[in-house]
């Protein structure tokens, strides 16, 4: 049986959704009772927490293969090493880490923290593979929409850098060939989107499929980490997210290739595809 932990979020649910399609035993694990109502029927459910090595245990249990993925959280090393060092003990078939671009080649937050967890994997002697998805198209939805809806407006600290995007929903199905066993395993897979786009590009698209006028508003990195900061955002999360601009910036993540493509047999989705998707995210209110 397959475990899909992080069944919740965004990349946990698109891999429980395509592991579910391919009708292997699943179990999700979700961090709530009340999360874990929502599981979709084909999969079972299951009550754990990442620092409760008991629960995990439970969770665990008749499990062969982890699909892992974790909050991007300061204790996200000690977390999902948590998780790797149960699989060890149980001699698990196959583990797929989600980590992060850059984690081998940036030194910052996400990508040092993810790094870490991808080398005590490495030295488990766990059969794995490791994903490390460029951003998410999910994300301008999730980050700017609130005021492309209300101002017309998004902001962000990434200058004129092209960023390829990757829709949540294609990294889950590439994640799930690999965790149900339909492809091999022992690789570490940069996921690229099939584009590269510019803010003031992403900008000019939600101009013309929104029907009115959208713009990207370029912010100082000093200025947007005090504009996070006044809404509440820990300052460890700001210091992260700026980290991870300054990673674009500096001229990475950027790159399109056709491994994809090659994984799931189909073109992934493009960006005009995902706005379609997406569109009462980013409708004015009435």
């Amino acid at each position: 049986m397959i475990l899909v932990t992080g069944a919740s979020g965004n990349v946990g649910s698109a891999v429980l959704q395509a592991v579910v399609a391919s009708n292997r035993p699943v179990r999700a694990m979700y961090r709530s009772e009340a999360d874990a109502e929502n599981v979709p029927r084909g999969a079972s459910a299951v009550v754990a927490d990442f620092a409760d090595r008991r629960s995990l245990a439970k969770a665990l249990d008749g499990i062969t293969r982890v699909f892992l993925v974790c909050a991007p959280v300061p204790q996200l090393v000690e977390l999902e090493t948590n998780v790797i060092e149960l699989c060890r003990q149980r001699n698990l078939e196959h583990l797929v880490l989600n980590s992060a671009l850059g984690a081998g080649s940036f030194d910052a937050s996400f990508p040092v923290w993810h790094r870490k967890v991808e080398r005590n994997l490495e030295r488990s002697g766990i059969a794995y593979s490791v994903l490390r998805p460029n951003s998410f198209m999910q994300n301008v939805a999730n980050y700017y929409a609130p005021t492309i809806r209300s101002q017309g407006v998004f902001y962000a600290a990434l200058e004129d850098a092209p960023i390829s995007y990757i829709d949540v929903r294609d990294v889950g199905a590439f994640a799930a060939k690999l965790v149900t066993g339909e492809a091999g395993q022992g690789r570490t897979y940069e996921l690229n989107g099939p584009e590269a786009l510019t803010c003031d590009e992403i900008a000019a698209r939600l101009t013309r499929f929104t029907g009115r006028p959208v713009r990207y508003a370029n912010v100082p990195p000093a200025e947007l980490k005090k504009s996070m900061l006044g809404v509440g955002m820990p300052q460890w999360q700001a210091d992260a997210l700026l980290e991870l601009q300054r990673y674009y910036v500096e001229g990475n993540g950027g790159e399109t290739d056709n491994l994809v493509r090659q994984m799931l047999g189909h073109d992934p989705i493009r960006f005009g595809q995902f706005l379609k998707d997406y569109a009462v995210a980013f409708q004015q209110a009435a």
